[in-house]
């Protein structure tokens, strides 16, 4: 059997508010002493028939011609007469109501149809005024909310492809600018040893396939990107050799937890660049990686002095922005001068 469809929200709206608002003047009415439960009824299914059919028409006009669309002002001026004809329109078919139904089953009721007109037609066209209105603005008021909500949707879509599309970009620098700098160790290699040097071109494979196969990954868990770090470490010491001392510290109950790719890495090899490999007697890196605040901190430390160069570099740039785009402000990135002869690389990230 197929399902019927359900009620539509305008024509939900549509019944229980003027449903209310004719059992509201059943109410009114209740108090008169002239009071009949059986008029009162007709009255009640009355205001039902003539009033949903009535804005509904409105309804049908206004899809028709586009005024929902429109602009604040321009709708304005379309709403106002509007209201006005409505208003006329409440007037003729509510007073025909009333005074057919008083006449034909009210007992003793003999007012002259003009008479009785003239008494109650300002009362009633006031009326309808204020309640087509009302019915009127909280229509376009509806489609009007519906409208931002989906320029929200739309400009959040926006927003969230401009995001990945500027985080793969940044993702696709930093895969180049890791493999240039891994060359070069390389090919420093190639001439004072080359036994090293093959060594090192299976580390950097290996370091290239994993590097590939998480390119399209936004998180890897932090026991991957430690053994990523190792492989780079193992690499960077066939070149350094004695000159380049490790040190890792870290929870491992953090193994699990996710981190940008590279992110490590990245700190890492900055530390590597600017610290050891400007110092003949090179030096210890420092790995600390913890929880605090129910953050996840991962610091760098290394031997030197904080220099321009080693701040505003590629690849820190790149891991900015990349925490950035990803976590806002609930990530935060530092490079300082920690003593005279330590540098200090730390960020912090939400535990996910």
């Amino acid at each position: 059997m197929k399902n019927k469809p359900a009620l539509s929200l305008y024509w939900k709206c549509q019944i229980i508010g003027w449903s209310a608002a004719a059992f509201y003047w059943m109410l009114v009415s209740f108090e008169s002493p002239r009071f009949i439960w059986f008029l009162a009824v007709l009255y009640f299914i009355g205001d039902l028939l003539i009033y949903i059919p009535l804005t509904h028409l409105y309804r049908n006009i206004s899809l028709r011609y586009g005024w929902q669309k429109l602009e604040p002002r321009k709708l304005l001026v379309r709403i106002v007469p509007a209201v006005m004809v409505l208003g006329f329109a409440f007037l003729v078919l509510t007073w025909s109501k009333n005074y057919l139904l008083r006449y034909w089953f009210e007992p003793g009721f003999s007012e002259s149809f003009g008479h009785n007109f003239q008494d109650h037609r300002l009362g009633i066209f006031m009326a309808g005024i204020r309640l087509m209105a009302i019915w009127v603005l909280a229509y376009y008021g509806y489609h009007y909310a519906q409208r931002e909500v989906n320029a929200i949707k739309e400009s959040s879509r926006l927003a969230i492809i401009a995001k990945d599309a500027e985080f793969n970009n940044l993702a696709a620098q930093l895969n180049p600018h890791f493999f240039f700098n891994s060359l070069n160790s390389i090919k420093a290699l190639m001439i004072e040893n080359p036994r090293a040097a093959r060594r090192a071109i299976d580390l950097l494979s290996d370091l290239i396939r994993t590097s590939l196969y998480s390119r399209d990954t936004v998180f890897i868990s932090l026991k991957e990107e430690m053994a990523l770090v190792g492989d780079y470490l193992e690499l960077e010491n066939i070149r350094f050799e004695e000159r380049l001392k490790t040190s890792v510290e870290m929870d491992d109950r953090l193994s699990g937890k996710l981190v940008l790719p590279l992110s490590v890495q990245t700190l890492v090899e900055n530390a590597i660049k600017h610290g050891i490999a400007q110092r003949k007697e090179g030096g210890l890196i420092k790995i600390r990686i913890g929880e605090e605040n129910g953050k996840l901190v991962v610091s760098v430390e290394n031997p030197g002095t904080l220099s321009d160069e080693a701040t505003k570099g590629l690849g820190l740039k790149n891991l900015r922005e990349r925490l950035s785009l990803q976590f806002g402000e609930k990530a935060s990135f530092r490079i300082v001068q920690k003593n005279s002869e330590n540098v200090s690389a730390t960020f912090h990230i939400p535990l996910i």
